[in-house]
């Protein structure tokens, strides 16, 4: 037993510790260019890397650790030769050639050169550089405990010279003059430690190639696309729509790289959790334009940021932004764009964008109709008990404006063509001249989606309420009485606009409708579902500044009256509807 336990401690001593991997030389690691890249509106980028990347001993090293959501990361080899065994991400010391900037580096690259040294105010004498005595990076893993971890190279201040003499051992900090006699170098050679990313190939048990095509997909943020609309009207029912891309690179160089510009919302299920094989502690800090928070988050009912056209956040961001490196604009433009599953994917080829770099570049035009649409949206307003409570002045102005309702008028696009419209800032032009900018909401083809021009300050609109009979002890609830109130109501408008227009009028009332007059159409709303349906898609500002008594919805809800009215130059029209609410 004792004969046994002593061979193990001798064996264990005469194989000493494990050796760490040699410094591998720079130009080994190769940057792996990006050959597609796809790019969604909430910064995530699905980015595939592909290229003949240099081998050092049968494996490719990598300069480049991605930061990919958690189970997104691909790598793979293309060479049937080659077969990938694994990937690793770790720390490696690297080779690191630079030019020399002090006296000490130009000593260290320039071991075995004649030169003559001057220390202080001495005499020079000739001598041969032998080295810079320096503990290396083999003997620090060999001699410190474990775990020892990652060590640079120990640099002393003695340097050793070849004399006549004999072998001097002089501090560094003595020499003041170095005077080389023949050729010398001014390109040092050191060590660092840098994050790897290792790809290891399998050859079969046959020599490996000098080089070999790999590649890895991933998904991370950092690359995000805005979308912009220029929309020209002919005044005669066409109008030319072009969209344009401003793209955000805020991850990577891109260097004749296809891009697919993705319209739709994506679902990265783990897109919070980021892929060990980053190895980073901490994910890049991106710019405000890649940030989601409380006030933007719920900007838009279908997507959060993704289909949002953020400005709001940016303005309100901390510190200035250093202008951006103006980039290459001459990208070539691929095709109409397909359909994939719920995502439209519009292609661009050769984009050169470097990382921090910004581009707009067109991405597609097409022809589609339209039509002029005036509106008119009456919301409704606190009983008129309610409205002598409101005391505060922003309150008061909302009331007095809804009393005031305004025709807008709208631009209607008809989206016959066979890919759809995205969520995005829209400019309107006729005959080179801007009318206005709107927000171009997600329209899929087949649809429509109306455009806010303007006020239509030549329609004018009159609405007359007038109470027309009060009911006492009409119903009682929990043993009280309630009033019935009930209401005639027109709205008339005026068209003195010199042409004949046709306006859309929805109209809403606090109560319960009884009827409308021909050609309109009475309902009441769901209040529990269809809150979207109301004016401005919310309830108004004022509504949570009261305490609304428990037995008002068990009388009251909310009344909806639409009617066309169709009005040629000078002409007036006046719709008629009843309705009412009870009270105590």
């Amino acid at each position: 037993m004792r004969r046994n336990l002593y061979a193990a401690v001798v064996l264990l001593v005469a194989s000493g510790p494990a050796t760490a991997e040699p410094a591998a030389p720079l130009g080994a690691l190769a940057k792996m260019p990006v050959k597609e890249v796809t790019v969604f509106k909430d910064g995530h980028a699905y980015v595939v890397h592909q290229g003949t990347m240099p081998t050092d001993n049968g494996n490719v090293l990598l300069d480049l650790l991605p930061t990919p959501v958690l189970g997104t990361f691909w790598p793979y080899s293309l060479d049937k030769k080659a077969t990938l065994h694994s990937v690793t991400a770790g720390r490696r010391r690297v080779q690191v050639e630079r030019t020399a900037l002090t006296l000490r580096e130009l000593i260290e690259a320039n071991v075995g050169a004649e030169i003559v040294v001057t220390e202080g105010t001495k005499p020079g004498y000739p001598a041969t550089i032998v080295r810079l005595l320096t503990r290396s990076s083999e003997e620090l893993d060999a001699t410190l405990p474990p775990p020892a971890g990652d060590h640079l190279p120990i640099k002393g201040n003695i340097l050793l010279l070849k004399t006549v003499e004999g072998t001097r051992a002089v501090p560094i900090e003595h020499i003041t003059d170095v005077k080389f006699v023949g050729k010398y170098a001014t390109k040092v050679s050191d060590e660092e430690i840098r994050n790897l990313l290792t790809m290891k190939l399998d050859w079969g048990g046959q020599p490996a190639a000098k080089t070999v095509e790999v590649g890895m997909a991933y998904v991370q943020k950092g690359i995000r696309w805005i979308p912009g609309y220029r929309i020209e009207l002919d005044g005669k029912g066409k109008a030319v729509v072009k969209l344009q891309a401003t793209l955000l690179n805020e991850l990577t160089d891109l260097n004749d790289a296809t891009v697919n510009f993705v319209v739709g919302v994506p679902s990265f299920y783990f897109k919070d959790t980021t892929d060990p094989i980053a190895l980073s502690q901490a994910v890049a800090q991106l710019s405000p334009y890649f940030q989601t928070d409380a006030s933007t988050q719920y900007a838009l009912s279908n997507a959060m940021m993704t289909q949002v056209a953020r400005g709001g956040e940016v303005r309100h961001a901390k510190g200035p932004r250093q202008p951006d490196v103006a980039p290459d604009l001459g990208p070539e433009i691929g095709g109409g764009g397909s359909q994939s599953e719920d995502l439209f994917v519009f292609t661009v080829k050769n984009v050169t964008l470097a990382k921090g770099q910004r581009m707009v570049l067109p991405v597609s035009q097409f022809t589609i109709e339209y039509k002029d649409v005036y509106t008119l949206d009456i919301p409704y307003a606190p009983p008129t008990e309610l409205r002598r409570q409101v005391t505060d002045p922003r309150t008061a102005e909302l009331v007095r404006l809804m009393t005031a309702p305004k025709v807008v008028h709208k631009i209607r696009l008809f989206n016959g063509n066979t890919q759809p419209l995205t969520t995005a800032p829209a400019m309107l032009l006729k005959e080179g001249k801007v009318l206005s900018q709107a927000m171009m909401t997600y329209t899929s083809k087949g649809e429509a989606v109306d455009l806010t021009l303007t006020t239509a300050v030549d329609v004018k609109v009159k609405k007359h309420d007038k109470e027309a009979k009060r009911t006492p002890n009409a119903s009682s609830f929990n043993g009280d009485s309630f009033w019935r109130i009930d209401i005639g109501s027109s709205i008339e408008l005026t068209n003195s606009s010199g042409k004949p227009i046709e306006v859309e009028v929805t109209r809403y009332v606090l109560g319960n409708v009884d009827k409308a007059g021909d050609g309109a159409k009475a309902e009441m709303v769901n209040l529990l579902e269809d809150d979207d349906s109301f004016i401005g898609h919310t309830r108004p500002v004022w509504w949570g500044y009261y305490s609304w008594p428990s037995w008002w919805g068990h009388f009251n809800g909310i009344g909806r009256v639409t009617w066309t009215a169709k009005l040629a130059a000078g002409q007036s029209s006046e719709q008629s509807y009843s309705w009412h609410y009870y009270w105590r």
